[in-house]
């Protein structure tokens, strides 16, 4: 069987919940890295993940392929944070029993000694949820220290997604750990780094506790004396990791959260279109990599929404495969010289370059439009972290190979 054949094969047999998705792919791409941030986030849980996006707009091909967004805008101490999806506004309040010159008391009381200055937060009256932070000083550097309370479903994807260590060949944290209490609590101790691509040194850790009633208690900390555009004034928070579990699991907030209105419960993820496909994208590229003879271990894979990775180790050292596939999309950015168009019409476009400004990982890419608007993109990486450290000279795949996946007539299938 040709090995386009079998390349489609393998899609039929593990892409069958690929879903049509109608948004741009730049866009999706730059959103679910919004998404991503916004798990950790939510809960100032402050980790920071890596964004898996796979495809930038036309404009950001130029220099590097897929270069971060220089995102260091001057923020006060802690900035408020927001709730996911949609203005950010918490649908309903709370009676305003913990007011916000409560919520700072809460905090200075459980600090361990030291100062607590530039306090802001809010009540449970505020339609944002009850927050407080502040620049606390132990006398060895200032440090920004925010806390966020919110009600989740206990049982749903955002408790799991706050408590959860992420993959660490692709996120760049130092120490992440799980444990659940004696009263069925889970909680996460996070320690990692404002940027993903470590532009800057500043750390954030974090401690993130979900309760079985749905209390959810974000704690992070910085190294610095705000969360962007201040100058590290320390190696590291503050506050150790029990520190931190400490002020987290304190009951000290549970009159405000017990102010604020119970969650919503979650649908239940049904086991079809997107769902399916997030289970199964890293193993479609899986099957499509043993379909082109590629037989390096693969050390880490997994996918979210419309794309899927691997890492590859064949002894030479790690390397990050992705591929992107959305429906849906124009021509923008497939009218350069540099475009070629194969017989059945599919535009396609290979690409040369660093993986993340400043940073030496190179990334190789193959993008590609097909007439019908869909539009698939593969990339590999010399490295694990596309804003981490090279691990070998080139990255595992060929362009040939990246050419022959995004090529495989199974894509369209899935589709249909």
């Amino acid at each position: 069987m040709p090995i386009e054949d079998e390349l489609g094969e393998a899609l039929r047999r593990v892409g069958d919940g690929f879903t049509t998705d109608r948004h741009a792919l730049a866009d999706a791409g730059e959103q679910r890295g919004r998404q991503l941030m916004a798990r950790r986030r939510t809960a100032v849980v402050g980790g920071s993940a890596l964004a898996l996006t796979l495809i930038a707009a036309a404009g950001a091909y130029t220099g590097g392929l897929f270069d971060s967004r220089d995102a260091a805008d001057p923020v006060a101490v802690a900035a408020p944070p927001t709730l996911p999806g949609g203005s950010g506004k918490q649908p309903r309040t709370g009676q305003g029993v913990v007011t916000a010159e409560q919520m700072i008391a809460n905090l200075k009381s459980l600090l361990p000694g030291g100062e607590l200055s530039k306090a802001e937060a809010r009540g449970t009256s505020d339609e944002l949820g009850p927050w407080v932070s502040g620049v606390y000083d132990d006398g060895r550097g200032k440090a920004a220290v925010s806390v966020r309370l919110q009600r989740v479903d206990p049982n749903g994807n955002l408790a799991r997604e706050q408590t959860e260590c992420g993959d660490k060949s692709l996120q760049a944290y130092d120490d992440c750990r799980t444990e659940e209490l004696a009263d069925g609590s889970r909680l996460m101790i996070h320690k990692g780094y404002e940027y993903p691509d470590r532009r800057v040194d500043t750390k954030v850790w974090s401690a993130t506790l979900v309760t079985p009633q749905g209390f959810l208690v974000g704690v992070s900390e910085w190294n610095a004396a705000a969360e962007k555009g201040a100058p590290v004034s320390r190696t590291d928070p503050p506050l150790s990791a029990e520190e931190l579990r400490y002020l987290a699991i304190s009951t000290a907030w549970y009159p405000a959260l017990n102010d604020v209105p119970t969650a919503e419960p979650e649908a239940p993820r049904e086991q079809s279109g997107a769902a399916l496909r997030d289970q199964n994208a890293g193993a479609a590229l899986e099957h499509l990599l043993r379909g082109l003879g590629v037989n390096a271990p693969v050390v880490a894979k997994g996918g979210e929404g419309d794309y899927g990775y691997v890492v590859l180790d064949d002894g030479s050292g790690r390397s990050l495969v992705q591929i992107n596939v959305q429906q849906g999309q124009n021509p923008t950015g497939f009218t350069d010289a540099d475009v070629t168009t194969q017989p059945d019409g599919t535009k396609l476009r290979a690409m040369v370059g660093r993986a993340t400004k400043g940073k030496d990982v190179m990334q190789w890419s193959v993008d590609t439009l097909r007439k019908d608007g869909l539009r698939v993109v593969v990339s590999s990486f010399n490295g694990a972290d596309p804003n981490g450290s090279p691990t070998r000279d080139s990255p595992a795949l060929t362009m040939e190979q990246l050419r022959r996946i995004v090529l495989a007539p199974g894509w369209n299938r899935t589709h249909d």
